[in-house]
This record gives structure tokens, C-alpha cells and sequence, in this order.
């Protein structure tokens, strides 16, 4: 873990400690509780967004290959999403390590960071698409008259940035890159770095390209995440405090649109609990409900990711035996 890590997760867990100290850590154990066997059944129900969000990735790829199949996207999913919920490894693991297990998968590496990079893409703007949704549904019932203009501000700034990055990515970003970086730290040779870094962005180049991919991975991602809104309408209900459908949707898409913004915090420890807080007032919610909700989706991160981590480590070892034997293999011919 670097220091910003640590010094961010610091702050996370502090925040996180301080919400729950302020409601009463009573209050909000008793709430969270009340759900009961509930909690399993969200866990169950988060495997199907999550689904979408795989199909998403597996359209980018080629599905002659056995890469290209839906259910290695989904081990890969399944995996970058544990690895973002329960490390410090801010939202950058994720999709660091959901390349790797794509590449030893049978997948060339420049096309697995390539899929990877542009699933991303689509997923934060349709994550964006999904905040301007909520609010404007919600507001459409007069809840958010002093609210809505800076939310949606807001949205339309990280929308704006999303699509800065998507152009970045069009005109050679991670070769621009190398070559900043061997100018800077130029004590090395990064010319083969720098053949990689070319080869993947014009990997990129080619799947924007392919409209059809990237219109069907957005949509799947958009899906993933209207979709997602159950996993707010079950909680709630099994807590006591059921809410609409459309206050399900606004809590969720804003909910995740604060989570997505605090991506530098470990987990967004903290920001999605002070954020539920905030949305708590807007749908009647009472601050300990709001914060047994924060807590129920760490339980169902905890229930899912905590199996990701032990298959991914699983995977890796194999993946390291597997290339000792080829290595031994070889070195006896």
C-alpha cells in the first residue's frame, strides 16, 4: 500500500467510525439486524448487475476465443470487483488485475487491456446517464428543487471528464504516456514499453471503432446499474423501511455517483456512508436506516468478494505452476 493509500484509508476509517459513533453504534447494529437472512438474499440478487456488468466486457472480446466466453468475464468481474471493494488498491486494481486474468486466460494482453479499458469507459458513463436519471425522476416530483441544479452540475462535470478521457484514449493515451514518463525518468530504456503501451491504445482505437461493441457495452452497463437499484429496494424492505422504486433509483444512482467520486479512498470508505446521509432526508429515511443500508452493502461486499480474493489467489497459483512446468518443460529439450 503506498502512503496515500494508507493516508486516505485513514481518513476513510475515521469518517466511517465518527458516522456510525455519531448515530449510535446500537442504533445502527439493531437496524442492520432486523434484516436478517435478508442480507443473504441481497448478496444473492447482486449476482445478477453483476452478470451485465461481465456480458458488458465480453462483447468487447473476441468470442471465437475461449477468452472471449461470458463466463471467464464473469470470473474476471467477479474478481476485479473484490479486489475493489475489500483492498486498498483504490478503483485501479480492479481493472489492473481483471487484465491479468484475462491475459492468462488465453487472452493477448493488449486485447484484454484494451476490453478492459473501454468496458471501463462505458461503465462510468453510463453511471453518469444513471445519476442524471435518478435525479431528474425524483426531481420531476418536486423533492429536489434546491438540490437538483448542483447535482446535475455536478454529474455533467464528471460526465464531461469521463468523455475527456474517452478522447484521450482515441489519440494513443497510454503511449503518450510512456513517452512523458521516459522523458521524465529517462534512466532506462522504455522502448519496449512504449511498443506495448502503442499496440494497446491502437487496440483501443480499434474497438471504438466497432460501434456495435461499444453501443452494446454501454447499454449492458446502464442495464447493470438500473438493475442495481433492487439491491436498494430489498435492503430497505428487509430493514423495515421500504421505500418506491424511483427513491430506490435516486438513492442508488447518487449513491454510486459519490462512491465513483471518492474512487481514491480504499472501498470509498466513509463517503458512501456520509453520502447516504445526506440522500437519507430526501426519501424520509431515518440516518441509523441509512447507515444500516451503507453497512448491508459492506456485508454483501464482504459475502462475494471475500470468496473473489481466495479464487483469484487460487487462479494465480495455478497460473504460476502452469508456467514453472512449461519453463521446466522447455529447459528439458
Amino acid at each position: 500500500m503506498t502512503r496515500a493509500a494508507f493516508i486516505l484509508l485513514t481518513i476513510g476509517a475515521a469518517l466511517f467510525v465518527a458516522l456510525l459513533a455519531w448515530q449510535g453504534f446500537g442504533a445502527v447494529t439493531t437496524t442492520l439486524m432486523s434484516a436478517g437472512w435478508g442480507l443473504a438474499v441481497v448478496a444473492a440478487f447482486h449476482v445478477v448487475p453483476l452478470a451485465l456488468d461481465a456480458a458488458a466486457i465480453a462483447v468487447l472480446v473476441d468470442r471465437s476465443a475461449h477468452h472471449g466466453s461470458f463466463c471467464t468475464a464473469l470470473r474476471a468481474r467477479w474478481a476485479g470487483e473484490s479486489v475493489n471493494s475489500l483492498l486498498p488498491a483504490g478503483q485501479i486494481g480492479g481493472p489492473v488485475l481483471m487484465v491479468r486474468y484475462l491475459a492468462h486466460h488465453g487472452a493477448r494482453m493488449r486485447d484484454a487491456a484494451a476490453a478492459i479499458t473501454v468496458s471501463t469507459t462505458t461503465q462510468a458513463l453510463s453511471q453518469m446517464l444513471f445519476a442524471l436519471l435518478g435525479i431528474l425522476l425524483f426531481g420531476a416530483q418536486g423533492n429536489l428543487s434546491d438540490q437538483r441544479g448542483p447535482i446535475i452540475a455536478v454529474t455533467v462535470v464528471l460526465a464531461l471528464c469521463v468523455l475527456a478521457f474517452c478522447i484521450l484514449q482515441r489519440r494513443g493515451m497510454f503511449g503518450r504516456v510512456l513517452r512523458v514518463a521516459a522523458r521524465v525518468f529517462g534512466k532506462r530504456n522504455w522502448d519496449g514499453l512504449a511498443l506495448r503501451a502503442d499496440a494497446v491504445d491502437e487496440a483501443i482505437r480499434a474497438l471504438y471503432r466497432d460501434r456495435r461493441k461499444v453501443a452494446a457495452s454501454f447499454l449492458l452497463n446502464l442495464a447493470g446499474w438500473i438493475v442495481g437499484t433492487g439491491e436498494v429496494w430489498l435492503i430497505l424492505y428487509f430493514l423495515g423501511h421500504p421505500v418506491s422504486w424511483h427513491e430506490a433509483l435516486l438513492l442508488e444512482s447518487v449513491g454510486q455517483a459519490i462512491r465513483g467520486a471518492a474512487f481514491a479512498i480504499p472501498g470509498s470508505l466513509g463517503a458512501q456512508e456520509g453520502g447516504y446521509l445526506l440522500l437519507a432526508p430526501l426519501v424520509g429515511l431515518p440516518p441509523d436506516a441509512a447507515l444500516a443500508m451503507s453497512l448491508a452493502k459492506r456485508v454483501r461486499e464482504l459475502v462475494l468478494g471475500i470468496p473473489g480474493l481466495l479464487y483469484l489467489h487460487h487462479s494465480e497459483r495455478r497460473y504460476q505452476r502452469r508456467r514453472t512446468r512449461q519453463a521446466a518443460w522447455q529447459g528439458s529439450e
